[in-house]
Parts: structure tokens; sequence; C-alpha cells
């Protein structure tokens, strides 16, 4: 007994077991050279508990400057600062510190570099990080509900995040892009348009550069931003029909094979069809054929082999009339055809075909389809050149997303926000390296 006395402290002579094991996790998981952990408490400040982490920097190791890094004299501190760090337990974190002033012979007098801190801000990176990554699986505000933090500390937060992996992503290996445009906000002017540009290889799909309006300008602007480089290596541009943008791949990327999808053509042929029935259904209003076009425009927008049961029925009765509808729908749908050809040349000799049809069909909305495919023939033939090997529904995909994130956010009041949004969730930038995986 006696022997154990000797041996061993009392217990009002020892630490805390809770401050050792915080200390040794803190230690393995957050370690910074040149400071320590002096010590952990669990303050209650009136209903709130929260844990504080006091820091102090090491007694044989002096303060850097925050910007060479070099060790630096100084002695006098500043009043104690505190920034959040990841909640433990569910509890608010905090790290408190009064941060040294050193005198750097380059830069001069200024504040020490604090490796759990970037510039001002009173968050530490760890938690920047771990709110960025909870933020694409919530929305920012249930984010900041979840954490107990607040809507802005959650956004800079994401907007670091973002600065940060734009500053260290690579660009290499880029052969193909999507070039479209987005609408955002309520009216159709200008500023409510978006360019994007994604990236569409197979082995990589994700959010380049986006840009207010779609202009020639905007275009430039963005393929400066990705620079030289990958400009040169591009092999395949993918697009729509919109003339400014036409123009600028031609001058910039002339040498990539620019392909203009099946998509924005079947859009368009829809567009003329369902223009046709509304012309048609007012020019037939209280006439019996008329009946035949009520409740159909989805109906006629679907593929034919899609429509089942009575809409099939429905479809039918209308294509046994001559009614200028059922026309412009049978011409739709054998364009369809024209994609499943193999031979550059009979491919071509279908469309030549086929917009002569059109235009003999003496419906307007189908000769503008005709006239508008045989002024962008040869882009549109690029798609045969190219085999099938790119195709723009990736950039569709990714423009559907856009959509989803938008509304899940209720829109953005700021394009600064609603891009920090779509490089966040399309970007696939890298992140900071952590010893610790939060989520």
């Amino acid at each position: 007994m006696c022997r154990f006395l000797k041996t061993h402290q009392p217990l009002c002579q020892r630490r805390p077991a809770i401050q050792l094991q915080l200390k040794t996790i803190l230690n393995r998981s957050h370690h910074f050279v040149g400071f320590v952990y002096r010590e952990v408490r669990l303050r209650e400040r009136g209903s709130r508990v929260q844990i504080e982490i006091h820091v102090e920097a090491h007694a044989s190791i002096g303060g850097k400057c925050a910007r060479c890094l070099q060790v630096s004299p100084g002695d006098d501190r500043l009043p104690e600062r505190c920034w959040s760090f990841v909640p433990l337990w569910g509890i608010p974190t905090s790290f408190l510190y009064r941060p040294r002033r050193v005198n750097c012979p380059q830069h001069g007098l200024g504040v020490e570099h604090l490796p759990w801190s970037e510039g001002k801000r009173p968050v530490t990176i760890a938690m920047m990080v771990f709110l960025a990554r909870w933020a694409r699986r919530l929305s920012w505000r249930e984010t900041a509900r979840a954490f107990q933090t607040s809507w802005e500390a959650v956004y800079r937060s994401v907007d670091w995040f973002v600065q940060w992996g734009l500053a260290h992503r690579q660009l290499q290996g880029i052969e193909a892009i999507g070039i479209d445009e987005i609408h955002w906000g309520k009216g159709l002017r200008s500023e409510n348009f978006l360019t994007v540009i994604y990236q569409i290889d197979s082995h990589c799909r994700r959010l380049l550069w986006v840009g207010p309006r779609r202009t020639e300008a905007a275009l430039r602007r963005g393929l400066a931003a990705l620079g030289p480089e990958v400009v040169r290596g591009l092999r395949f541009v993918c697009s729509d029909m919109w003339r400014p943008y036409l123009n600028v791949i031609a001058a910039k990327a002339g040498h990539a094979l620019h392909i203009l999808d099946r998509f924005h053509i079947t859009a368009h042929l829809n567009k003329a069809v369902d223009e046709v029935r509304r012309a048609e259904c007012h020019r037939l209003r209280g006439h019996a054929q008329g009946a035949h076009l009520k409740a159909m425009r989805w109906k006629l927008l679907r593929r034919g082999k899609r429509v089942r049961g009575r809409a099939r029925q429905k479809l039918r009765r209308l294509l046994r009339t001559k009614l200028a509808t059922a026309r412009a729908w049978m011409l739709k749908e054998s364009f369809h055809d024209f994609w499943r050809y193999r031979s550059l040349t009979w491919a071509a000799a279908f469309l030549d075909v086929w917009c002569e049809r059109a235009l003999r069909s003496r419906i307007e909305p189908m000769g503008k389809v005709a006239r508008m495919l045989r002024s962008h023939e040869e882009l549109i033939l690029n798609w045969f050149r190219a085999k099938g090997e790119i195709s723009n529904a990736a950039t569709e995909g990714l423009n559907n997303k856009i959509r989803v994130i938008t509304r899940r956010s209720y829109g953005f009041r700021t394009y600064h926000a609603m891009e920090t949004a779509l490089y966040h969730n399309l970007g696939r930038l890298p992140e900071p390296t952590l010893t610790h995986q939060f989520c």
C-alpha cells in the first residue's frame, strides 16, 4: 500500500483524463508545428455549452511572417482572438489564441502566420472545408442550421473553397468541350443568360467556365480563361446553332471538329410542330376537325413509339386526317431516321431529300427548319464524321444539374453567389488535404 502511494500521484494532482484524450486527438488530426494545445475547457454561457481549445506558441519556436513564412523576431502580442472549429459531439467548438506580431526584415511589422487560419477569417480552415463539403449535400441555410453557424459563414466557406480549387485545378488532357447558354433569374434580358463551357470527355465531365451574357465577347473571355494550350489541344467542340458561338468557335477553335448535336435539332423540330398545332387550333376553333387537336400537345411532342394506350389511338385518328399538324408530325418523325446512318454520303443524301420534302409541304415552320438545316449542313454532318465518339448529351445533362441547383436554392440574389454554387457542385475542383476526413 505504501509502495503504491509513492509511485502514483494522488487523484487531486493528476490532469483530468478528458484533457489528455482531447489533446491527443487534436495532435493526431490537427497538429501545427510551432503551436501546442494548452487546455480544453467546457464553458457554459446561459443555456448554451461551448468547447474552448486554448492554443499557445511553442516556447522554442519563433513566429513566421504571414507573407514569406520566414521565422522573424517579435515578442508583443495582440488581444486574444477566437476561431470557429468543427463541432465536437454537436457542441460548438472554437480555438482561442493571442497572435504574436513579428518584424520581418523583408515585409516589416505584421501578424504571424497562423496555420489553422486564412487571412482574417474567424473560421478555421478545417471548419471551412467541413462546411463546404456538407454544402454540396444540403442547402446553405440547412447547413448553417445543422451546425449552429450563420448563413454568411457557410457562404464565405464555400467561396474560399471554390477559389482554392480554381487556383489548384489542372486543365491538361481536355479534348472535348460543350458550349451552351443557360437562363437564370427573371426576364429575358441579356443579363439573364449565362455562357457555360463544359469538359465532356468520357473520363471527365465538369464545368470549366461560366460567365454572364451569351455574346461573342463572353465566349472569347471563357476560351481565354482556359488558356491557349487548352484551346489548341481540343479535338471536338459541341454547341447549338447560336450565331455568336459559331463565329467565335470558327475563329478560335477552327482546328477542332465542330458538332451540332441532335438534341438542339430535335428541339427545333418539336417547336415547329407545336407552332403548327397552335395556329391550326386557332383556325379550326368551333370546327369539327378541331376536336382532333384537343389535348394533343404533349402527344405530338413525344416520339411516336413512346405514345401508348388511348393516346396512341387519338394520334392515329389525327394522322388519318389531312391536317397540317399531322403532316408536320410525320416530317418530324421521319427525320429520326437521319441519325441511324453510318455513312456520311447516305446521311447527306437523306438530309437533302428531307429538306426538299419539308419545303414542298408548304408548312412554313417546317420550311424554316429545313432552311436552317441546309445553312448548317456541314456542321450537322460533323456528327457522322465524329462517328458518335462525342455527344452534346453530356452538356444537356450538366445543364439540367444547373437547373436543379438553382431550384434547390430558390434562385440566387447575386451573380457571384450563383457562380460560386455552380463551380462548387459541378467543377470537380481539388480540395485541401486534411489529416482527418469529416465527410
